[in-house]
């Protein structure tokens, strides 16, 4: 069980190098050179991949390898009074978009988390972000490659298996974070 998972890991990583690489170096200059600008980076998703929206945002606010002033960025998953009224007089689908329309200026980016890329709130959100002039993301699993093609930066990780496109998600937050952080010091 463990040999199979990691190994399976290991070959999506190694897939996900192969075929994601010039996607995302494209997003890496994008969320670096919005941090750059003063604009700040809205990360937003369900379950999983909103916990993985906190700890980027936690990671561009405080620190992710240097220290350095903190980056501006929020996550859309952490006020419960906000997402259960929008969920209470809208619904639940306009829980970001909301917040995106609120919060987002031209210049920000709109980064949105979905295993399956077909996630109803994480889409609203970025069509309201894309409406308001903001950079979109989406960073997703094999399933959603259709949805993410129709953002300005489309981060697929080549795999079907929820665990293995969280696990490679973060790794590409990683990534993000130390294009943002490289992005203040050029």
């Amino acid at each position: 069980m463990i040999d199979a998972h990691l190994s399976a890991l290991a070959a999506t990583a190694l897939a996900a190098r192969d075929s994601m690489t010039p996607a995302l170096e494209a997003a890496s200059a994008a969320v670096a050179a919005a941090v750059r600008a003063g604009n700040k980076v809205l990360a937003f998703g369900n379950g999983g991949s909103a916990t993985q929206a906190q700890h980027f945002a936690a990671e561009l606010v405080v620190r992710y390898k240097d220290d350095r002033p903190g980056l501006p960025s929020i996550a859309l998953t952490c006020d419960g009074a906000i997402l259960t009224a929008c969920a209470n007089d809208y619904s639940w689908d306009y829980i970001f978009a909301r917040q995106v329309e609120a919060l987002g200026r031209p210049g920000d980016v709109a980064l949105g988390l979905s295993t399956s890329g077909t996630s109803p709130n994480v889409v609203k959100a970025l069509e309201a972000a894309r409406a308001r002039g903001l950079v979109t993301l989406l960073v997703t699993g094999s399933r959603g490659a259709a949805e993410a093609a129709k953002w300005d930066h489309a981060l697929v990780v080549p795999s079907a298996e929820t665990a293995h496109v969280q696990e490679v998600t973060l790794a590409v937050l990683h990534l993000l974070c130390k294009a943002a952080e490289n992005g203040v010091r050029s």
